[in-house]
């Protein structure tokens, strides 16, 4: 991994405690990985070329078969097959129908995942940013995203009042769905892998607030090396940046050059997951090489 910082890592290697009950963790589970019969991943080899041939040193038994969403899209509805979802949350699916009435590419989708917490003056902020923005979102807050004490209500009744007629506020929704519709023009993302390897596989750039552990590597590999996303601070949250950021993505220069380089990826995503893609080529040799010998054994 190329110009990687200590503040890149997930907070769990910045302790100095050789004792740290997480980092020990860790390293007990690197150990059990390399005695195990398979390490999947959720991702594909064009993506992550680099990195994947240095595990492989390490892990002989990797198997790379993402992304699994473009797998499921495979799946014919009549083939007999039921697809078993799993949420935290009851998703609003009337998000989809408002959705249909906006023009391609001229929504922002906004979601921090199902876990993160922001403080409520963030939340206020990046409101305002949106706002201000004068562009088209779907902003999904979950409620219980805020957990500071504030009674106060998530959202300033004059912002709702400000944005009704070209924002769409929901406690959850189905952001599969959401991602492949055409009027989703950006996702502004805590950078969590599912959101990534999600976009990747609908072509969608981002605007990436990351929070804590994998997030702030996802972001910088985003921005830095796949190249189709623009960094914002969480830390720091601030209208301006938020409106600065949101213009430059749906209509600005730097927003068509990384939607372009978004869809290249969605491209080579494909590409994995087709008949002879190096993702469905693993996904064979994990059936025949594990899980079959596997069965023999237990016979």
């Amino acid at each position: 991994m190329k110009n990687i910082t200590l503040r890149d890592l997930p907070g769990i290697f910045h302790t100095t405690d050789p004792n740290d009950l997480l980092l020990n963790f860790v390293a007990e589970q690197v150990e059990v990985a390399s005695k195990a019969s398979a390490i999947i991943l959720p991702t594909f080899d064009a993506l992550e070329s680099d990195v994947l041939n240095e595990l492989s040193t390490m892990f002989p038994k990797l198997y790379t078969i993402g992304p699994l969403e473009l797998f499921h899209d495979q799946i014919s509805e009549n083939n007999g097959f039921e697809s078993i979802k799993c949420n935290l949350w009851k998703e609003e699916s009337e998000c989809l129908k408002w959705l249909d009435s906006q023009e391609p590419n001229s929504v922002l989708y906004v979601n921090f995942g199902s876990v993160i917490n922001m403080r409520h003056n963030q939340l206020v902020e990046l409101a305002w940013g949106l706002a201000n923005s004068k562009k088209k979102f779907l902003w999904v807050i979950r409620p219980d995203i805020v957990k500071d004490g504030s009674e106060t209500l998530l959202v300033p009744q004059e912002i709702v009042e400000e944005t009704k007629d070209r924002g769409l506020m929901v406690g959850w929704c189905p952001q599969e769905k959401v991602l492949k519709h055409k009027a989703v023009g950006g996702f502004l993302s805590h950078c969590g892998w599912n959101s990534t390897i999600e976009s990747i596989s609908n072509g969608v750039p981002l605007i990436c607030c990351p929070f804590f552990n994998d997030q702030i590597l996802n972001c910088k590999y985003i921005c830095s090396e796949w190249k189709f996303g623009m960094v914002m601070d969480s830390d720091n949250v601030t209208r301006d940046e938020v409106e600065k950021l949101v213009v430059e993505l749906i209509e600005g220069e730097k927003g068509k050059e990384i939607r372009r380089k978004a869809i290249e990826w969605k491209k080579m995503a494909i590409e994995a997951t087709n008949v002879d893609g190096s993702s469905s080529l693993n996904l064979e040799k994990l059936v025949s090489e594990v899980l079959l010998l596997s069965g023999r054994k237990w016979q």
